[in-house]
């Protein structure tokens, strides 16, 4: 492999590493702070556990998430130094924002809720995670308005002076057409990756439980998260919905990708599986639904939809030369499609069975029944992993689709790497990283299997936190609390 084989890879590995932390800690701050409400409403000691149970699994999360994400800003600088350069006046204003507002907010009001336990007011600490849980959608926020201009760059000048794209239109770049569906798919599907974990953590518990309080507590738990997931699923699919024609109207190469369509048709079918040569050029077999990829991209049954062959050669006519021959596919403008056209599948797929286990646990569990059948709980066991990796290959769709570019239209991403980083360097940097990583996944699970395998702790009516704290007392600080 040459460099930029190699320092794509790291990114890529790095970068899917990381997320699969940020949709759990931005769904699971909203659910224990509903937790945390509902304890304060009601003085239900259930919801006081299942608050203190979370939020231990939400703070391991986190932690591991913010030492991953810290990785990703030192890359820009470390292998795509003429990208960092190029984009650095238009990134540096909402990336400076998402670390000294918004991770600054979560931090902040994360220490006042981990110490802050029969100290402050319990509105006031319930409150604490809401602000936290707002912490993280600004932080998503902005950096989702970064992203969004390498979809689709806007409000913005460039200067042939320093070669670099400069700002000059903040809202412009806050507001991306793009960013506009992009930001609350990604939520809602965070939404939903944090539900499928409840409901996986509690339906285990349920099964385990022995005493009626225990059963009660965690099929509560097991049903509002269930509703969660299946609600969000529907939200997803529908902001999935607009976000693929807005996709199609910025970058229909990418569109194209996604089905593997070579030539321009109206109506377009949408194939659920199809075999065909490895490079994605000629079909074999296909399971097809009439109109539906025209339906995806323009709203309508019978819409065009252009075809990756019309798209390149309208390429090659505005941005010059097809770059294939100089980078990683034959195809220069075309994308990898058979990376495309499955990870599209694979997080649609993923989503849609997430959502409809969800809601087979909602049947299962009415009326106070604990369903036991072994399919349902191998299903349920595995339901996290479902929108995990359904956000794992949204996003690889996402990135892979947008190739050559690092910037659409822009920047290739063969033109953003390091022009001093050597493979050997690049090589170097990438099995360090990704062995770091490995043991910090090791961790990860460890420390997640140890505290779900405990349980929700038992909490005395003399051990409740009163409703106002009780004075200036110095308590010793334990894990969480």
């Amino acid at each position: 492999m040459d460099m930029l084989d190699i320092v794509r890879w790291q990114f890529g590995i790095t970068t899917v590493y990381h997320f699969l932390f940020v949709p759990i800690t931005i769904g699971l701050t909203a659910i224990v702070a509903g937790y945390e409400t509902a304890w304060v409403r009601t003085r239900d000691v259930r919801w006081l556990r299942l608050t203190k149970f979370f939020g231990k699994l939400l703070l391991i999360n986190f932690a591991i998430g913010v030492v991953t994400g810290i990785v990703q800003e030192f890359q820009f600088g470390m292998n795509w130094s003429d990208y960092s350069r190029f984009v650095g006046d238009v990134f540096g204003a909402p990336l400076a924002i998402e670390g000294l507002a918004a991770f600054f907010l979560e931090s902040t009001f994360l220490g006042l809720w981990i110490f802050g336990w029969d100290r402050l007011p319990a509105k006031l600490h319930a409150a604490c995670m809401w602000i936290v849980h707002l912490g993280t959608l600004l932080s998503a926020y902005f950096i989702l308005a970064a992203n969004s201009f390498m979809q689709n760059p806007v409000g913005f000048a460039y200067n042939p002076d320093t070669g670099r794209a400069e700002m000059n239109d903040f809202a412009a770049v806050m507001f991306n057409k793009v960013q506009l569906v992009t930001f609350p798919h990604t939520v809602l599907a965070a939404y939903m990756t944090a539900a499928a974990f409840v409901v996986g953590v509690v339906f285990w518990q349920l099964r385990r439980a022995g005493a009626d309080e225990e059963r009660s507590m965690y099929r509560s738990a097991v049903r509002t998260g269930a509703a969660i997931v299946l609600v969000t699923g529907i939200a997803v699919a529908v902001s999935g919905d607009f976000q693929g024609k807005i996709m199609t109207e910025v970058q229909p190469m990418k569109m194209a990708a996604a089905e593997a369509l070579y030539d321009t048709e109206a109506p377009a079918d949408f194939s659920v599986f199809t075999i065909g040569t490895p490079d994605g050029k000629t079909e074999k077999f296909a399971i097809k639904l009439p109109g539906v990829l025209s339906y995806l991209a323009t709203g309508t049954t019978d819409g065009e939809v252009r075809g990756i062959n019309d798209l390149r050669a309208e390429y090659v006519e505005t941005y010059g030369a097809d770059p294939g021959a100089t980078y990683y596919s034959p195809d220069g403008y075309t994308p990898m499609i058979p990376v495309t056209y499955w990870s599209f599948r694979l997080m649609i797929g993923l989503g849609m069975l997430g959502a409809a286990i969800a809601a087979w646990v909602l049947l299962a569990t009415r009326k106070g029944r604990t369903p036991g059948g072994r399919l349902l709980t191998v299903a349920v066991l595995t339901l996290p992993l479902m929108p995990l990796f359904a956000n794992s290959f949204g996003w690889i769709f996402t990135e892979m689709g947008r190739q050559p570019w690092a910037v659409f239209g822009l920047m290739t991403t063969a033109q953003a790497t390091s022009p001093s980083v050597s493979a050997t360097e690049a090589l170097i940097s990438l099995v360090t990283l990704t062995l770091l990583y490995g043991v910090l996944m090791v961790i990860e699970l460890k420390l997640l299997f140890t505290y779900i395998h405990r349980g929700a702790d038992p909490i005395h009516t003399d051990d409740l936190p009163p409703a106002q704290p009780d004075g200036d007392v110095d308590r010793p600080l334990a894990f969480a609390y």
